[in-house]
């Protein structure tokens, strides 16, 4: 199976090199998943009804979100009938929502997507890997499902590597969200499961993790907010993860970054070329 991830889409920057890229990406690719993390999507913070349809449309299979979850209030209800998004696992029960998806993808497999939050320097959630586990042992890989995602949206690469390891050789790629910075340590843990710690923004590179520079710098220089922050608008970059998988284990064949845009050196999937 052929996965792309998109990292953390900040503002209409994020937004315009994802769905004018996507397509292309899918075609060229041949790719069969296609997940977006969105939850700094509508102007840096949440996401609304129309912005998870640009996706959809795009040629997402799934959304994924964050700590900004309900930054956008009526995401708390349009949730509901949103069946492709998906919430941090963790999150309190009772919370709107699901914190995982059954996906069927473009050729017809079957694919889980989950998504959970850390619990490291991060508002409080449920214990993540005791979340994960119950998924996990609920839907195992390849007896249950030709696929699984796991996007751990976290700001301690620490507990990101931890997640990654106490769930290799049961999903097929756990992929950090969240820091907005792209890590190059992606790789094939030693049971088979794909791993980069963070995949990096959609977004304006030029700015300070997707806001426009102003406002955050002038925070560090004066140590009091005068503002609120933006979204950066300079042309965007799309960052995200390539990962082809075995179709008899589910596990991980080969994994490269994509990086696509103006700011960033540009990184595709050498394995796909030609497609």
């Amino acid at each position: 199976m052929r996965i792309l991830f998109v990292g953390d889409v900040v503002g209409r920057s994020g937004r315009t090199i994802v769905t004018e890229t996507l397509p292309t990406l899918i075609r060229d690719w041949a790719l069969d998943l296609v997940i977006v993390n969105g939850e700094n999507a509508a102007g840096g913070f949440g996401i609304t009804e129309a912005i998870y349809q640009e996706f959809i449309d795009a040629g997402a299979d799934a959304v994924t979100l964050g700590n900004h979850s309900w930054d956008q209030r009526e995401a708390l209800v349009f949730i509901e009938r949103a069946p492709r998004l998906i919430r941090p696992l963790n999150f309190t029960p009772g919370t709107p929502g699901r914190g995982a998806a059954m996906i069927e993808t473009k050729k017809g497999q079957r694919a889980l997507v989950i998504n959970a939050i850390g619990r490291t320097f991060m508002a409080p959630s449920d214990d993540p890997f005791i979340a994960l586990d119950r998924e996990l042992n609920a839907c195992p890989l390849r007896e249950a499902v030709d696929a699984i995602v796991i996007d751990f949206h976290g700001e301690a690469t620490s507990e990101k590597q931890a997640i990654a390891y106490h769930c290799d050789g049961r999903a097929s790629l756990v992929i950090g969200t969240h820091t907005h910075v792209p890590t190059a340590d992606h790789r094939i843990l030693p049971r088979g499961t794909a791993y980069m710690s963070d995949v990096g923004m959609s977004g304006d590179y030029e700015s300070i993790i997707g806001m426009d520079r102003e406002e955050p710098l002038g925070r560090f220089l004066r140590g009091y907010p005068a503002a609120r922050f933006t979204a950066g608008e300079g042309p965007g970059t799309l960052s995200g993860l390539a990962v082809e998988t075995d179709d008899a284990s589910g596990l991980a064949r080969v994994v490269a970054p994509v990086r696509i845009g103006p700011v960033l050196e540009p990184a595709k999937p050498t394995f796909w070329r030609g497609n």
